[in-house]
């Protein structure tokens, strides 16, 4: 007698039983829709910053590009967009794929002057990015040849008022130096001439050949020239004086109001890149930010090294813009 009788059941059983592993063999056979996602990144990473090639954005850029290359394994580029008081760098990420692979790095006139003076930019400074962090914070500065016949903001506003129409260069028609230049001259009734510039190197140059009376020049340029003793740094705009140039005083020392603005290098992303990237490239560049060689660096050229987080970066820039507004105001200067 057969012992083991087969269940009334035993035929479903089986069935289901071979359904589940049908399921589980064809999800195996469709690979890819039920994979996960690819680590960011896979390939080439492009910063793209700001002004000029060789210029300051551009030697910071490639100093996180390397740090990023070693943490990533990944070949990580510098591509330099110059002119149009930064539109073109920043139309240019704005209109990149929104995955991560392509972000700008660059200081407020992108996002804060150009929105005020130029009425139809290429771009929306809010809904076209992502803020990612802001490294670092530091004002232009008023520099002059080392053979000037003054050696601050007080003596060259003296000379401006004995010689009309010295002529000062800036990178860009809104750029905070073009700003800071028209305010001085609205609050001293001197009478100067802007000449905006696509690169603040193409200014130094004319300057040095006396084409120019004095220029603005990024803390990392002014470290550089005044460290060869072809330049006078005059002062400093901002809240407080630098660490790399300690005995050169802002504009409020001397005795001038409104220049207190602190400009900022920041880097942006795509809008609608994926949260998972963006939350990679924000600890990413917090965390190189904080590394000691880095910010070695960054103070070094002139920087205040700051790393901040993206709810940082955007409640910033909330403060900036009606501040910015108000010194364009004071300046004079009006949309193109």
């Amino acid at each position: 007698m057969n012992r083991f009788r087969p269940s009334p059941h035993g035929g479903a059983t089986r069935r289901r039983t071979l359904g589940i592993l049908g399921a589980g063999l064809a999800a195996l056979a469709a690979g890819p829709a039920f994979a996960q996602a690819p680590r960011f990144p896979g390939r080439v990473v492009r910063i793209v910053p700001f002004g000029s090639p060789g210029g300051p954005m551009d030697v910071i850029a490639r100093i996180y590009a390397e740090k990023l290359k070693t943490r990533w394994n990944q070949p990580v580029i510098v591509e330099a967009k110059p002119g149009a008081s930064g539109t073109i760098a920043a139309d240019t990420v704005a209109k990149a794929a929104p995955d991560g692979y392509t972000v700008l790095l660059t200081l407020p006139l992108t996002h804060i002057n150009n929105v005020v003076l130029q009425p139809r930019l290429p771009y929306d400074p809010v809904k076209d990015f992502e803020p990612l962090s802001q490294l670092a914070t530091g004002g232009p500065m008023l520099i002059a040849r080392a053979s000037a016949p003054f050696s601050n903001v007080r003596e060259f506003v003296a000379y401006a008022k004995a010689h009309p129409g010295v002529s000062y260069g800036t990178w860009g028609n809104g750029s905070n130096a073009h700003l800071f230049g028209e305010l001085l001259a609205r609050q001293t009734g001197i009478d100067l001439v802007h000449v905006p510039y696509k690169a603040e190197a193409a200014a130094h140059n004319d300057m040095f050949g006396e084409a120019l009376g004095v220029a603005w020049a990024n803390p990392a340029t002014a470290r550089a020239l005044a460290q060869s003793g072809r330049i006078k740094v005059l002062g400093i705009t901002g809240r407080q004086r630098v660490r790399s140039m300690p005995n050169v005083p802002t504009f409020t020392e001397q005795g001038f109001a409104g220049f207190d603005l602190d400009s900022w290098i920041g880097v942006y992303a795509p809008a609608k890149t994926p949260q998972p990237v963006l939350d990679e490239w924000s600890a990413a560049l917090r965390e190189i930010t904080k590394m000691p060689d880095v910010q070695e660096r960054l103070a070094g050229f002139g920087f205040e090294p700051l790393g901040s987080t993206p709810a940082e970066f955007r409640a910033n820039y909330k403060a900036d813009f009606p501040r910015v507004a108000d010194l364009i105001k004071a300046a004079g200067v009006t949309p193109e």
